[in-house]
C-alpha cells in the first residue's frame, strides 16, 4: 500500500499541502472558488504542525492495524480490502470522537464546519497522487510504499 510520507528536514511550513487539499475536497476545485465563494469554506484534511524551525504536515498513516477503525461505533471508519485505505463515511459517522482520541498520530480532526463529524486524510484515492504530495515545492512530502519505511 502506498502512504504518504513526510520529510520534516524539507518542510518549509508554506501549508500549500493544506491549501490544495482543501481545494482538491471542496465543490469547485478551484482554488480562488473554494476559499472565496464557497460556504463553508473546505476544510483540509491535513495539518501543519510547526515547532520552531521544524514543520511537517500531519495526515492519516493508514495503518496496517487502525485503532480508529477497531474503536468506531458505527463503522463509518473502516479499511479498504482492497487497497489499505482508511476510509471515513460521512454518512455513517455521528460524532462520537472516538477515533480522534484513540488516533496514536492526532490524525483525525473535527469537521465542525459541516456536521460535526470526523474528518481525516482519504489519501485523495480518485487521484494518481494525492493533493498536498503533487504540490508540494519542497518534495516534502512523498508517496511511497508502507514497506520503505525503516521500522524500529
Amino acid at each position: 500500500m502506498k502512504i504518504i510520507y513526510p520529510k520534516e528536514e524539507v518542510c518549509i511550513g508554506c501549508r500549500y499541502c493544506e491549501i490544495y487539499c482543501a481545494v482538491e475536497h471542496s465543490k469547485s476545485k478551484d482554488i480562488i472558488k473554494a476559499f472565496k465563494l464557497e460556504n463553508p469554506r473546505p476544510i483540509p484534511k491535513v495539518r501543519m504542525v510547526q515547532n520552531g524551525p521544524v514543520s511537517f504536515a500531519l495526515q492519516c498513516r493508514h495503518c496496517e492495524e487502525p485503532d480508529c477503525v477497531y474503536a468506531c461505533i458505527t463503522g463509518a471508519m473502516h479499511k479498504d480490502k482492497e487497497t489499505g485505505v482508511v476510509i471515513h463515511d460521512a454518512k455513517r459517522c455521528i460524532g462520537c470522537w472516538t477515533c480522534m482520541m484513540v488516533c496514536t498520530k492526532g490524525a483525525i480532526e473535527r469537521d465542525e464546519e459541516m456536521r460535526k463529524i470526523a474528518s481525516k486524510c482519504d489519501l485523495c484515492i480518485h487521484l494518481d497522487v494525492p493533493a498536498c504530495v503533487s504540490h508540494c515545492p519542497n518534495e516534502a512530502l512523498v508517496l511511497i510504499e508502507d514497506n520503505q519505511i525503516k521500522k524500529p
